[in-house]
């Protein structure tokens, strides 16, 4: 069993902590951890993404996050703040939403931020 990261949820050089972490690493962290790259395909999807959403990780690659995944995240305020970061090439956005696809309605809070690696974006998911 590893040791879990201690990199918190929503600090500001959150990008540079995860830069290069293994697989096994990022799922050892506390919170859901999503990458996806600039169209919103899924490259990484990490254990407590899996266990806040009840999906298996491994299953999510690949697909597109807001079209298949999660389409309660294809509406203003959220989708709109991603697409608008990655056009600007600044994401850096924290909000609350609540998830409702295939699931009961939670709370979360949401720390959209792009990568140390180009082309690369991740959204933070931690329960309310």
């Amino acid at each position: 069993m590893s040791t879990p990261q201690h990199i918190s949820f929503g600090v500001n050089d959150i990008e540079n902590q995860l830069d290069g972490l293994s697989a096994e690493k990022l799922n050892d962290l506390a919170f859901g951890a999503v990458q996806l790259d600039g169209s919103g395909k899924i490259l990484a999807y990490n254990d407590a993404e899996g266990e806040i959403t009840g999906r298996n990780p491994k299953d999510m690659l690949g697909k597109n996050f807001f079209t298949e995944v999660a389409p309660c995240t294809n509406a203003k305020g959220f989708q709109d703040k991603f697409e608008e970061g990655v056009k600007n090439g600044d994401l850096n956005a924290t909000i609350a939403w609540t998830f409702t696809h295939e699931m009961h309605p939670l709370k979360v809070q949401i720390h959209m931020k792009k990568a140390a690696t180009h082309g690369k974006y991740w959204i933070f998911v931690k329960r309310l």
